[in-house]
């Protein structure tokens, strides 16, 4: 007799044709969960604001899945009739300088951090749980996962939870009120305390809570009793060839380079051995592929960089994995904070599969460093070590001129796609 499937309702707000790093975590497990005798029920939103659009990820959804959606009013609609590049940049986590924040900016952070709370999409909420209440009942689940940011997704499985006691997991991407961006909104007391009180609320009325780095389960465990899971995010089996590496010692990143990340200590490195040896210039390429923020871009302009810069910007996923392969060098960067230590970024294990060596930097002690360290593919900075980047940059450089640079990973199985969602099932099944 076969086992019954089991229903999980998976509420998230990132689906295709969003793009960029937020779509592939419920991508990817929805993917394989039917192959471990799961049905998975994506609730998403019918008219939602992606900043950032990604058609060919569509393919990628499996067929097994059902798909509900509901209507979403989001403030971002009406604001972009007064800036649409301001709210499109805030829409996808960038935020300018706060010395360079203009007072259109500093107004539209203000809004988004005291009148939408926990963010812009709160509007979701009710008519959501109104909309899965019925279905739920009608449909025989019993288990709901809410996946966030935004964390309003989070507030839907609190109130679903609440009426109807089923078993519900949050899976946190990020953390809540120690994220980076969050004392950028200008958040006045009440805000700040409100965003407090939800998070404490969610956590422990939860069942269980999936975190992606151990220094979130760390800070989470000083706000509840309740179990925390790390599943990280991985990487897939992608149907891309291997590419025929770049002629230029190429250094790239991928993703979106936010004014806070900008890495002083990498753009001097390069400079100093641009006047150092002759033949650097020949072969220097620098290619951003991906949102890159002015404040990266002028500092580029200081060093004098811009003749080895290639600014390719937003490309698709499968254009991202081509330029993995094929760049000399990838670079991972992270803001220099307390609070980003426990940032994972989600390129990071694509990276690792690619052959190529990674250069990342980021605060000292970082849970990335660990990964990058453990599996042999590539070299963690802080920020205060540029004579020993410099160092690496010139002996990477040396193995591209005698055709021996490449990265030789260890370990990187258990960051398969496949095989974290196996650890997810264990927890549905608990």
């Amino acid at each position: 007799m076969e086992a019954e499937t089991k229903k999980v309702l998976i509420i998230t707000y990132y689906w295709p044709p969003a793009g960029g790093p937020g779509v592939q975590r419920w991508l990817k497990f929805v993917k394989y969960l039917p192959e471990f005798g799961v049905q998975p029920i994506i609730y998403i939103p019918e008219n939602p604001t992606y900043p950032i659009v990604d058609t060919d990820l569509e393919k990628e959804v499996s067929a097994a899945t059902v798909i509900l959606k509901h209507k979403i009013f989001e403030p971002y609609q009406l604001a972009s009739f007064f800036s649409r590049s301001k709210t499109k940049k805030i829409s996808s986590g960038i935020i300018p300088n706060q010395k360079k924040q203009s007072f259109l900016d500093k107004t539209f952070l203000w809004i988004r951090g005291n009148l939408f709370i926990p963010d812009a999409r709160v509007f979701w909420v009710k008519p959501s749980v109104s909309f899965l209440e019925k279905y739920i009942a009608e449909n025989t689940i019993d288990t709901i996962i809410t996946s966030g940011p935004p964390h309003s997704l989070h507030l839907i499985g609190l109130e679903l939870k609440q009426k109807l006691n089923l078993k519900w997991i949050t899976d946190f991407r990020d953390p809540w009120t120690t994220i980076g961006y969050h004392k950028s909104l200008r958040l006045s007391n009440y805000a700040a305390k409100k965003h407090k009180e939800l998070e404490y609320q969610v956590l422990n009325t939860a069942d269980t809570i999936i975190v992606t780095s151990k220094s979130t389960k760390a800070e989470f465990q000083a706000i509840t009793t309740k179990p925390i899971e790390v599943i990280t995010n991985g990487y897939d089996v992608e149907p891309i060839a291997n590419q025929e590496l770049d002629t230029k010692f190429s250094l790239a990143h991928i993703g979106s380079f936010l004014s806070e990340r900008n890495p002083i200590i990498l753009w001097e490195s390069i400079k100093e051995l641009l006047n150092e040896i002759p033949d650097f210039k020949r072969h220097l390429e620098i290619k951003l592929i991906g949102a890159v923020s002015q404040e990266v871009l002028d500092e580029i302009k200081n060093f004098d960089l811009v003749p080895y810069l290639k600014n390719l910007g937003y490309v698709s996923h499968g254009e991202a994995i081509v330029h993995q392969k094929k760049s000399q060098v990838l670079l991972l960067i992270e803001i220099d904070s307390e609070d980003t230590k426990s940032i994972i970024p989600g390129k990071l294990f694509e990276y690792m599969v690619s052959n190529r060596p990674i250069i990342a930097i980021g605060p000292k002690d970082s849970d990335f460093a660990e990964i990058i360290t453990n599996t042999n593919t590539g070299v963690f900075f802080n920020y205060s070590e540029k004579e020993k980047l410099k160092s690496v940059l010139l002996n990477f450089y040396n193995q591209f001129l005698e055709g021996k640079l490449k990265s030789n990973g260890v370990g990187l199985q258990k960051y398969s796609r496949k095989n974290l969602t196996k650890e997810l099932v264990q927890l549905l099944n608990k």
